[in-house]
């Protein structure tokens, strides 16, 4: 009897703590951060899920992510990965980027005549990614109020992909050398060699860096995947992987559209962890085999 006692104790315990856990990881809250410039950055805060040995590796603080959506995009994207993310364990921010969110866009289609053109015009403003460097400044200090991160990562999607490359240092047209202490970097569906990035821009890039594309992913200029693919060719980093999606499109990694959407998803979510994760613990990981999706590494 002692001993059934005691089983079920643990048991409701172990229950007790999964739930918890569980809880954590799907926890999320808006919130309005105070940026440099006296603006608001509108966040989504997606709380980690809590291990014990999280708990112990770390004392208590999850490694952070800071995801940044495309243009016209708003802290309500990205959910799928920043959801993943949080139930590996990290503390996921995505980013609201008011220079460029939807009514920023809207107002380049209008003056552009077009959904490409005016794409291409926000993409291109240097004043749209001063923003987001303020956006980022500001989500930074905030977490670091709430805890001071062993470790940090810069993912992004489309223009949030562009910014991911800038934070890295990587060479532009637009003469934008903006850097953060990040540890690790995610760019999907990152940028070919266009007005912004010369074809050279990984050269300066050192850092550890996953770069995600598919085969329907077209450039703005309507040029196919291999040439988001050539940024990674140039990069000085030791540690890079590139996953190609078979038949996703560019709003796949967004999480929306059709086509290969599920799979977009399962390839960002699992290489994006098992790649930041390998960091974290010290190590540039190999990249794991999915069905679907070619990955190169160096």
């Amino acid at each position: 009897m002692p001993c059934l006692r005691n089983c079920l104790v643990k048991t409701l315990v172990t229950v007790a703590f999964l739930l918890a856990a569980s809880l954590s990881a799907n926890a999320q809250q808006a919130l309005s951060l105070p940026r440099a410039d006296g603006a608001q950055t509108p966040v989504m805060v997606y709380d980690p899920a809590v291990t014990s040995e999280s708990a112990e590796k770390h004392h208590g603080c999850a490694p952070l992510a800071l995801l940044s959506p495309g243009a016209g995009g708003n802290e309500k994207g990205l959910s799928y990965l920043a959801k993943a993310l949080a139930a590996d364990g990290w503390l996921a921010i995505v980013l609201g980027h008011r220079e460029s969110g939807i009514a920023a866009l809207r107002n380049d289609v209008r003056n552009s005549h077009g959904i490409r053109a005016g794409v291409g015009e926000l993409v291109a403003d240097p004043n749209a990614y001063h923003g987001r460097f303020m956006d980022i400044d500001a989500a930074l200090a905030w977490s670091s109020k709430q805890c001071i991160a062993p470790f940090k990562a810069l993912l992004g999607h489309s223009m949030g992909a562009r910014t991911v490359l800038l934070e890295a240092g990587a060479n532009n047209k637009l003469g934008l050398h903006e850097t953060h202490p990040f540890d690790a970097y995610v760019a999907l569906s990152p940028p070919p060699a266009d007005d912004v990035f010369p074809p050279d821009a990984g050269r300066s890039v050192s850092a550890p860096i996953l770069l995600l594309t598919g085969t329907r992913d077209d450039t703005l200029a309507q040029q196919s995947y291999d040439q988001r693919v050539r940024v990674f060719d140039t990069l000085a980093s030791r540690c890079a992987w590139i996953g190609i999606v078979d038949g996703a499109t560019h709003m796949n990694f967004a999480g929306a559209g059709f086509g290969a959407r599920e799979l977009a998803e399962r390839a960002s979510t699992t290489l994006s962890t098992a790649f930041l994760d390998g960091l974290r613990h010290g190590q540039c990981p190999r990249p794991p085999t999915l069905a679907g999706v070619s990955v190169r590494s160096k």
